[in-house]
């Protein structure tokens, strides 16, 4: 699929986000935009760029994550040949490409100290020395910085370089999170539904069943946008009636009754080791009471709900085939046909 460039959704708190990236962009200042992964902060850093009077310009996105130390300050301000081993000719940095332009610098808080130094200089001084080279260049650039890291924590854990968190936080954008979105779930989802129906060729927009709604609405979403828009697509690929409203999700796409199993070793190195009990102290020893006839019921109860979420999500992984969940839950067909009809899911 394209780049999605759209902003969707309705919510105050999001509006208040893409209202407040418009007011920042006509100001020729640096931005940060902080938010967890998956809340559109690439879309916002584009948009400060777009409606901003450097528009025209080139737009330069760097990663800071994806480069390794040794290499991010020649990416960023690039080097002369014969700078290091294999620089067998000069090359522009990320810098020299942005200028009169804006520079997007992703995940920010990975860089190292000694880069952030240097970047520091550009920003300050807006010059750029190449590697191998004491000359420096003139640049006229403009910087949006991005990242899921609280920064005046990392100053404070001497991670992160106070002065230029100083100079690149004139203006800060914290996008929300989509669980505080409130009523933008359905909208997005709506949205990303209809587009890939029309990828698969489907006449019309089935829409979302109820239980398929209420399953988006009690997740937590830590992927955001991002994880919402691969849950529904995934849904509706694997959706076998595009007739029926889509009623099915599935949240974890390595869920599977055949998944490998985790080693041994590491599940024990995981498992933390029960506190050893006080000496003299009797009420670690002491034998429980047996339960009451109220929290029996309350156990059942506990137990029956259990066995049901189970069976709901096998059969909707196994794509409402009876016989496929029976193999993956070991059961046999007359078990599962049973404990579905005890359970309400045979319908």
């Amino acid at each position: 699929m394209e780049r999605e460039t759209q902003f969707i959704g309705q919510s105050v708190a999001f509006q208040d986000a893409v209202e407040r990236a418009s007011q920042a962009a006509t100001l020729d200042r640096p931005v940060l935009v902080i938010g967890e992964r998956g809340t559109g902060k690439e879309l916002i850093a584009e948009r400060l760029h777009r409606l901003s009077a450097r528009w025209d310009r080139p737009y330069v996105i760097m990663n800071c994550a994806a480069m390794p130390e040794t290499l991010i300050e020649s990416e960023l301000f690039g080097h002369e040949a014969g700078a290091f081993t294999g620089a067998t000719k000069t090359r522009a940095g990320r810098f020299e490409e942005a200028d009169g332009g804006t520079l997007f610098l992703d995940e920010l808080a990975t860089m190292s100290m000694g880069a952030q130094e240097r970047l520091l200089r550009a920003v300050e001084y807006g010059e750029v020395t190449r590697v191998g080279s004491s000359r420096p260049i003139r640049v006229d650039v403009r910087i949006v910085a991005a990242t899921n890291e609280h920064l005046p924590a990392l100053v404070d854990d001497n991670r992160f370089r106070a002065d230029l968190l100083d100079r690149l936080s004139f203006e800060v954008i914290t996008l929300p999170p989509l669980r505080a979105r409130e009523g933008d779930i359905e909208v997005l989802a709506t949205y990303f539904g209809q587009r890939m129906a029309a990828v698969l060729g489907w006449d019309e927009w089935p829409g979302f069943g109820p239980r398929a709604l209420a399953a988006m609405e009690g997740h937590d979403w830590p992927g955001n946008v991002r994880e919402l828009r691969n849950v529904i697509e995934r849904a509706i690929y694997r959706w076998a009636d595009p007739t029926r409203p889509v009623d099915a999700l599935s949240f974890d796409p390595f869920a599977s009754p055949w998944q490998p199993a985790v080693r041994k070793t590491q599940a024990k190195a995981d498992a933390a080791p029960p506190a050893p009990a006080a000496p003299g102290d009797e009420s670690a020893m002491a034998t429980p009471a047996p339960p009451t006839g109220g929290a029996v019921s309350d156990l059942r109860a506990a137990v029956d709900a259990y066995e049901r979420q189970i069976l709901s999500d096998t059969m909707a992984r196994c794509r409402f085939n009876q016989k496929v969940a029976a193999e993956a839950l070991g059961l046999s067909y007359d078990q599962i046909r049973h404990a579905l009809k005890k359970h309400g899911l045979n319908n």
